[in-house]
């Protein structure tokens, strides 16, 4: 618990102290965002602000979770270090932030507002999930656990959804594409959402902070440390570093939404939505909650469907469209919403999505028991 508290407060240090800095560096060296031209006409007084701020957010998390686990190793030396789940979650999220960053790059460097193309960025982030996917399965600890398992899961592990029903081989395969369609879900549902001020952050820190107690929770509850008959356990190999991890993505994104909120000194651009949806995803399979992402991250996904919805209704009707834009914050600012009326209530949708996904966690435990 102790780590927990090192390695938020850390994070938030960072991330709250090394915006502004950032921000010095990409005002003197030119780096604004470029908007589109078919998003809301008010954006375009966003032109030039800053972006990439993604990076501080990844960098924060990286250093405070590798400085709290030396402060743990210098307390006690018996400290084994970061977990494998830490590592190859640092793996995903990191990764995806430099497709993103590379995206965003290109933004500046091509004065337009499109980066990679999108054969490319899915071929990168492909890249980055396939890896992450195959070493999540190696890795097993004293008791066999691996980061990830082959089961399909909703709060724990379903038996009867098990991937390797066919071998291992297919199994892995199969986990391969599974994982990769949710870290795909995660990061676009995130890069949708980053269309406001604060809106992407702010959701982003409550779903963090589901699994920082989802962690802590499994941690306590791990199987084979509690040994009350019929007792409900958690096959999860590292949940307390996960809970850390997920401290200290909390930490970073209030530090950074400090500088983010309405009007925004700065934007996370896709260096930072890539990097958080890939790390929601890594969360929810690497503590076994994959199914329950979908209530956990209810704002992500009530905006993606908005997304589809509008343009399988425009194809299909002929160019008619369901909402005044997509995603769906622009539909409620173009109905006359305030940006920041609309970035409160959509944290309050997040926050009550958040609230569920937790009341289901908890409601299973007690009626498994």
């Amino acid at each position: 618990m102790i780590a927990l508290l090192i390695g938020s407060a850390l994070s938030l240090v960072l991330a709250l102290v090394g915006t502004p800095l950032f921000i010095k560096l990409l005002v003197r060296r030119g780096y604004g965002q470029f908007i589109r031209d078919d998003g809301p006409t008010s954006h375009h007084t966003k032109r030039g602000t800053p972006t990439m701020g993604g990076a501080v957010i990844v960098a924060a998390v990286i250093v405070s979770y590798l400085l709290t686990h030396l402060v743990e190793w210098m307390i006690s030396p018996s400290h084994t270090g970061p977990t494998a789940s830490g590592w190859v979650l640092l793996l995903l999220m990191g990764g995806m932030g430099l497709v993103g960053f590379a995206d965003d790059f290109l933004k500046i460097s091509n004065q337009r507002s499109l980066g990679l193309r999108a054969w490319q960025k899915i071929v990168l982030q492909g890249i980055v999930g396939v890896a992450f996917a195959i070493l999540a399965l190696n890795f097993p600890n004293e008791a066999g656990r691996t980061p990830a398992s082959m089961n399909i899961s909703f709060v724990r592990d379903i038996p009867w959804l098990d991937l390797a029903f066919a071998g291992t081989v297919l199994g892995a395969i199969l986990f391969v594409i599974w994982s990769n369609l949710i870290v795909t879900g995660a990061t676009n549902g995130v890069n949708l959402t980053d269309g406001l001020d604060g809106l992407a952050a702010g959701a982003s820190v409550m779903v963090f902070a589901a699994y920082m107690l989802m962690g802590i929770w499994q941690f306590n509850q791990t199987c084979g440390s509690v040994k009350v008959p019929g007792e409900v356990c958690y096959e999860v190999r590292d949940p307390l570093d996960l809970a850390l991890l997920a401290g200290t993505l909390m930490g970073a994104l209030v530090g950074f939404l400090w500088w983010n909120t309405s009007p925004a000194k700065i934007f996370m651009g896709d260096t930072g939505s890539l990097a958080i949806g890939g790390a929601v995803a890594g969360f929810a399979i690497l503590s076994r909650t994959e199914l329950l992402l979908v209530v956990l991250a209810g704002l992500f996904v009530l905006i993606s469907l908005s997304v589809i919805i509008q343009v399988v209704y425009f194809k299909l009707s002929g160019g008619k469209r369901v909402f005044k834009m997509a995603p769906l914050q622009h539909h409620f600012e173009l109905k006359g919403w305030a940006e920041v009326t609309v970035v409160v209530r959509f944290w309050i949708i997040a926050g009550l999505c958040v609230a569920a996904g937790l009341g289901i966690f908890y409601a299973e435990w007690v009626v498994g028991l």
